[in-house]
């Protein structure tokens, strides 16, 4: 794409930064903002900074880097504050630096943190670890912005040693450290943020996030694929606009090319919420909390900016990066570019007789992992077990459907528990996204279709799948097992139709793969399936699956 050296935008423009609205001509050169002309214009169009996920993990959108800015422009997406954690789970710093390379490639501001949790827990297999050695590294490079989301908040609390080692690597570069913490409040919050958390996106309710915010923690609304708080939290906004930022976390390919941070503007706004107080949160919070080199639309700046058609539609006609344009009505114009695939990924096809679960006798009940639709916590249920031959299998009737969770990183036994809530009515569904540590996830409503489905997925070093009678479907994530290296709009495509055979087997899940990829996510509670087996997230250890007459 040709980026002219010097142009002119034309219409009213928005300038979050001195709450007022004028006509004027932004004059460009060089990619940086020369002039800005007040004075009346033809046009009646509107122009305003670009926005910026404040969180956002590029791989859930299984796409490399360079594709998900690709369908990312056309929403007035400028820049993204990104934790490549994902793949540091499975590559180490290698993914990591994967994942900055990459993004390189197009047209389009991507910063980076340095993976504070990998491994996230010590109770699965991960592919990698990252030591404050590798953090240190990433911390010399420009692009990397901060410490990403510290998980281990137990072991900030109790002042861990390996934990305390990297938020002071943070201090020592005057880096942002992100929280995770649901569910914290009170003294324990108070704490958490006094050891130096100054984010946290996991709120469930306003009242939390009023606690964190009292702590002097800075709140990011969130609206992923699975995983949404705007509802709870949005009233926050007219209180605290300098202390609230718009978020994704975790967004699929067909959520992304429908929207993406441009869709919490137009809600907020459509509530009543003052635009300037929801411009501060899309576009300038995330700048200066982060120290980021995107433009404001002030003299001087970087030419980042979106035109719009109104502020009642909020519709984007284009979308402009350091002065060059990179979407117009609709249409992205970064190009797709080939990208390499790395992966680890070393399991070995599964047979049937491993999906099975014995049930010794005086077996009388099931724990069982309830999955809310749209949250990644979980309730524990103790429910009644369905064996056939001594083999504890899922019972379609109750919705109690068989899980596993496959080491992908060794040749090792399936792990074994019950899943309800998911819908299927036949067949299986499986995925290598498997929050944090990415082993294979599966849920099904019989052993045979458990082991169809994930044997895919060995076979395909990677992806997602759904089984079914004679029906078998994947769609391949060679990029460490999470991403595609396709163009992103195909993979969006694709990923609508696993999305959708998912559907036709009987789940009612809004999103079925993004919530299964969460049920391996330990960190929260209160009950997830590791590679190792059944864990407890709010005593953070393993329990039994099985529970005897007592």
């Amino acid at each position: 794409m040709a980026q002219p050296r010097f142009f002119k935008v034309s219409g009213n423009i928005i300038d979050v930064l001195n709450r007022e609205i004028y006509p004027g001509t932004l004059e460009i050169a060089d990619g940086h903002i020369s002039r800005i002309m007040r004075g009346p214009v033809a046009e009646t169009q509107y122009l305003l900074p670009g926005f910026i996920d404040a969180h956002v993990h590029v791989e859930s959108s299984m796409l490399v880097p360079s594709e998900f800015a690709r369908l990312a422009v056309p929403h007035g997406t400028v820049a993204t504050v990104s934790d490549p954690h994902e793949i540091g789970n499975v590559l180490g710093l290698k993914g990591v630096e994967y994942m900055l390379e990459n993004g390189k490639k197009v047209p389009f501001k991507f910063y980076f943190g340095a993976p504070s949790c990998v491994p996230a827990t010590p109770f699965e297999t991960a592919g990698a670890e990252i030591t404050p050695e590798d953090i240190e590294e990433l911390f010399l490079r420009p692009e990397v912005k901060y410490l990403a989301e510290m998980m281990n908040w137990p072991g900030v609390l109790n002042q861990d040693e390996l934990v305390m080692r990297k938020i002071t690597l943070a201090q020592k570069f005057d880096k942002q450290i992100d929280g995770h913490a649901p569910g914290l409040m009170g003294e324990q919050a108070q704490a958490y943020a006094a050891a130096g958390m100054t984010t946290d996106h996991e709120c469930f309710t306003a009242p939390e996030a009023r606690d964190k915010l009292a702590a002097g923690m800075k709140i990011l609304i969130r609206e992923g694929s699975a995983a949404k708080n705007f509802e709870a939290l949005i009233e926050l906004l007219s209180e605290f606009p300098d202390k609230i930022m718009f978020c994704s976390d975790d967004k699929h390919p067909d959520n992304l090319v429908e929207s993406h941070i441009n869709e919490l503007v137009k809600r907020a706004l459509a509530k009543g919420h003052d635009l300037f107080h929801v411009l501060q949160a899309a576009c300038v919070n995330p700048v200066q909390h982060y120290k980021l080199e995107v433009g404001l639309l002030q003299e001087k700046d970087p030419a980042d900016f979106i035109v719009i058609d109104n502020l009642e539609q909020f519709n984007v006609l284009q979308t402009y990066i350091n002065g060059q344009l990179v979407a117009e009505d609709g249409k992205s114009k970064i190009e797709f570019t080939p990208s390499e695939i790395v992966n680890n990924f070393h399991a070995q096809r599964k047979t049937v007789e491993q999906f099975h679960l014995s049930a010794p006798q005086g077996l009388a009940k099931l724990r069982v992992i309830e999955p809310y639709d749209g949250q990644l916590i979980t309730g524990m249920l103790l429910l009644d077990a369905k064996v056939e031959n001594g083999n504890v299998v899922s019972d379609v009737a109750q919705d109690v459907l068989k899980m596993a969770v496959v080491n992908r990183y060794q040749n090792t036994e399936p792990a074994i528990a019950f899943i309800k809530n998911f819908g299927l009515q036949r067949g299986a569904i499986a995925s290598s996204v498997g929050h944090d540590s990415h082993n294979i996830i599966a849920v099904g409503c019989d052993d045979e279709s458990l082991c169809r489905a994930v044997n895919l997925l060995i076979d395909a070093q990677g992806g997602i799948s759904a089984v079914a009678d004679d029906r078998e479907e994947v769609l391949p994530l060679p990029v460490a097992g999470i991403m595609s290296a396709e163009d992103g709009y195909w993979v969006a495509e694709q990923y609508a139709q696993l999305d959708q055979a998912a559907k036709d087997l009987g789940s009612t899940l809004t999103s079925p793969f993004m919530t299964l990829s969460f049920m391996a996510l330990l960190v929260i509670p209160a009950l997830k399936l590791s590679d190792k087996g059944l864990f407890d997230g709010q005593h953070f250890q393993f329990i039994e699956v099985l529970v005897g007459n007592e």
